[in-house]
């Protein structure tokens, strides 16, 4: 596993197939292992907020899973990576759970969109037995109870379907007391699954335009959002192309936090 840095946050370089074979050691082996997928949005919202910054630093595995991530990369090393959508990520460990039989654990949705997500997820995959599932809509008071419940189950791997920074920080504070080997974030992939929201076309994907595909759908709830992270994501980009110009031709050093 090669691991760089982008903008002074860490990330790992790994293909879709080779984090899935370092997921799948460590469920075999029972190793704990922690996933992020980091994204435009979160490396932005993570500059202000110290505990994100902190979840981020602490997973095993930052994956790639924003285009943007992955152009930024390829800008400032030599590394040319691609990137590694949570939802396909999900779904080609849903693949391996059911031919291995490892038991995965779904956290989160409500109750509709994850039944209906089970539902598919064992058509799809013959042979795929969940550990278990709940709903994502519980408070600070049941959090003790539902982490017991998990860790019960005996799941090699949980899989959290809560918006971030929600997600990483329940993955964080609760990754030794559930006793899972894989841990990982799947934002909205169950809202998918069920057949709630509609992914782009491949053509659309490989163009790196998915975000704009999501924004058509939601425009409502997405479009500050991408607004804001994406014009702030850019002026960093640009700012740290003029430090490292600078430092070629000898005016300044190059800022501390940014490594190639």
């Amino acid at each position: 596993m090669m691991r760089t840095h982008l903008l002074g946050l860490p990330v790992d370089i790994l293909t879709s197939d080779e984090t899935i074979e370092v997921a799948t050691q460590a469920m075999r082996d029972r190793l704990p292992c922690q996933h992020v997928a980091l994204n435009v949005a979160k490396l932005v919202n993570a500059r202000r907020d110290p505990d994100l910054d902190r979840d981020i630093r602490s997973a095993d595995i930052v994956g790639i899973d924003g285009m943007g991530i992955a152009w930024a990369i390829g800008m400032f090393t030599r590394h040319t990576p691609a990137r590694v959508a949570g939802i396909d990520l999900f779904e080609g460990l849903m693949a391996v759970s059911a031919r291995e039989g490892f038991r995965p654990y779904l956290l989160g949705a409500t109750s509709e969109v994850l039944e209906a997500a089970t539902l598919n997820l064992q058509r799809r995959y013959p042979g795929l037995e969940l550990a278990g599932h709940h709903h994502g809509y519980f408070g600070a008071e049941d959090e003790e109870g539902l982490c017991r419940m998990i860790a019960e189950s005996g799941a090699d791997g949980l899989f959290v379907a809560m918006p971030t920074p929600r997600k990483e920080r329940f993955m964080l504070r609760n990754r030794e007391r559930l006793g899972i080997p894989f841990v990982m974030g799947i934002g909205g992939t169950l809202d998918v699954i069920a057949g709630e929201v509609r992914r782009a076309p491949r053509l659309v994907q490989r163009a790196g335009l998915e975000w704009f595909y999501r924004l058509a759908q939601e425009p409502r709830r997405l479009a500050g959002r991408y607004v804001k992270t994406n014009a702030v994501f850019a002026g960093l980009i640009l700012r740290e192309v003029g430090m490292r110009m600078r430092a070629r031709l000898g005016i300044v050093r190059p800022a501390g936090g940014s490594r190639p």
